[in-house]
């Protein structure tokens, strides 16, 4: 049979991948796939982080990477080991910088800003009690790479400990 002027006869030969997809475009879905399941990309729970200060332990868990925008939960447990007049947890601003915090449960009996941290007071605490404490957030659209500061605990005015937190942000 004769082509068309014009018209190329079909090769008669074809290659498996002039009929299919690239075989790039699937191993670049791969890799996405799989740097998701390993938790590179956020969403994936966090261990808790623990500090004992001697006259209390803290233990947190929140994120410590996740995506721009997404709303996120923070759980704090403030246990005293010694007896305790005014617990506080106190949070420095460059922690919280570009978060909506729109949730505190329960909420502290006192909230202040001293020394350079939101403090929030939880009352007296005998050794062996504890306050836990849900915070919900969201991540604010201008927050890229992450943020970092601390959270620190008080006896009243008096500093017991700090545990500094850094939490990744991914666009």
């Amino acid at each position: 049979m004769q082509a068309l002027e014009g018209l190329e006869p079909k090769p008669s030969r074809q290659r498996l991948w002039d009929r299919h997809a690239s075989p790039i475009s699937i191993l670049l879905l791969g890799g996405l796939l799989v740097a998701t399941g390993l938790g590179l990309t956020g969403g994936q729970p966090s261990p808790p982080i623990m500090a004992d200060f001697g006259a209390a332990r803290l233990v947190v868990k929140t994120p410590t990477t996740i995506r721009n925008g997404e709303f996120f939960e923070t759980d704090l447990t403030l246990t005293a080991q010694a007896p305790m007049a005014d617990a506080v947890i106190a949070v420095s601003p460059a922690l919280w910088h570009d978060m909506t915090v729109n949730t505190m449960i329960p909420a502290p009996a006192k909230e202040s800003f001293e020394d350079g941290h939101f403090h929030f007071s939880y009352g007296p605490l005998a050794p062996g009690e504890s306050v836990h404490v849900k915070i919900d957030g969201q991540i604010n659209p201008p927050l890229f790479a992450g943020t970092s500061g601390e959270i620190a605990v008080f006896d009243g005015s008096r500093r017991i400990g700090a545990m500094p937190l850094r939490i990744k942000v991914l666009p």
